[in-house]
């Protein structure tokens, strides 16, 4: 096997990195997973996640942790109500007497669990936010900002969005794709807001109106995720002065930016915990490099992409099979080629993708959002 007597460094352990980690390990690889936060429980987890069967789910099947994901997911959360913005329900999945399960849901924290728990002990070495790396005789050299460094034959970058290693690899950015998001949570949505939790039924409102988004997600733990999704200048957040950390500051923003929408949805940020505005990028749908023997990377870090067509967490565990699967497989003549078809694959996919969701991305933006969306859901 090309990665035997190798030690393999996976930076960040989001769903993608410990799935990577979880495949690796089943044979017999030697594997450590380099992560940001402090311990398991440091930060909240975000919105919840539909795993897709020929990707997300998938993955989870190669690994050997479908019975764990049956007994976490949370059935009739992938439900779907369309709604404009004066509240009207337009569409409902709730309604439906057959309606297939095909993409079920998970919270990120109980899906986070079930790799945690999956892995070796002490396979994840937390509080190791990663600042550089170099060349040390055949591997790299990692360094924290703890102070702490690490050897490993074998990288590969699962650090996200704003991957500090990619540029390691390819000087290749991405793109603003035109939309910003203002995401919040809610706890406690059915005492905190109870007129969107009644609208939300458990499930998901994909609300539209005036070329905006408003996307709201139910949490297994009684609390909810938000994001609105408007057309505004790549550098919005800076040119606006909106102090995020400010409600009263938000909520203004919002009453203006979203005026003539119902004050059913002022509830959501009279009430949220936290804002945070996000720009919303996508790597160029062509993008290629050279491979090389020794790091790769996988999810956001590789192919970043907007949100709009949920592909995001699906990718990044698709990645991490179909890389594990290179990296073990017998057929490579070494690490270089077991990379560079792994490579090639995963960027074809995700040029796919990426197509699929700039194009969901413009219409979820548009006059046609409603019916667009209304024939997604069926």
């Amino acid at each position: 096997m090309l990665i035997e007597n190798k030690k393999i460094a996976i930076v960040g352990g989001g769903p993608g990195g410990l799935t990577l980690a979880r495949l690796l390990q089943k044979k017999g690889a030697d594997v450590k997973v380099y992560e940001r936060d402090l311990n398991k429980e440091a930060r909240v987890q975000g919105a919840t996640l539909d795993l897709h069967e020929e990707s997300g789910l998938k993955a989870l099947e190669k690994a050997g942790l479908m019975d764990a994901f049956q007994a976490n997911y949370r059935p009739g959360a992938d439900k779907v109500r369309i709604i404009d913005k004066h509240a009207v329900i337009l569409a409902d999945q709730h309604s439906l007497t057959d309606h297939n399960e095909s993409r079920p849901e998970i919270d990120r924290g109980p899906l986070r669990k079930i790799l945690l728990e999956s892995l070796q002990p002490d396979t994840v070495v937390w509080d190791s936010h990663f600042a550089s790396m170099t060349p040390e005789e055949s591997g790299w050299k990692l360094m924290f900002h703890n102070g702490v460094s690490a050897y490993a034959d074998i990288v590969i970058a699962a650090d996200g969005a704003n991957s500090k290693i990619r540029p390691v690899i390819t000087s290749i950015k991405p793109f603003y794709s035109g939309i910003t998001i203002v995401e919040g949570y809610v706890y406690d949505s059915e005492t905190a807001a109870p007129g969107v939790h009644e609208l939300l039924k458990g499930g998901k409102i994909f609300a539209f109106g005036d070329d905006k988004t408003l996307i709201v997600s139910s949490k297994g733990d009684g609390s909810l995720a938000f994001y609105t999704g408007c057309k505004t200048d790549e550098f919005w957040i800076r040119e606006s002065g909106i102090d995020f950390k400010d409600k009263a500051q938000v909520l203004a923003w919002f009453k203006q930016e979203f005026a003539g929408w119902d004050s059913v949805w002022e509830e959501l940020f009279v009430n949220a915990s936290v804002f945070i505005p996000r720009p919303q990028y996508c790597m160029p749908l062509d993008q290629s490099w050279e491979a090389l023997s020794n790091l790769t990377m996988l999810g956001d870090a590789a192919h970043l992409m907007p949100p709009y067509a949920g592909e995001g967490v699906n990718m990044a565990m698709l990645d991490a099979l179909e890389l594990s699967e290179c990296l073990t497989s017998e057929k490579f003549p070494d690490l270089q080629a077991a990379i560079a078809q792994y490579e090639k694959q995963m960027c074809t996919r995700a040029s796919e993708a990426a197509q699929m969701t700039l194009d969901s991305t413009a219409m979820l933006h548009s006059p046609e959002a409603i019916t667009f969306m209304s024939e997604i859901v069926g």
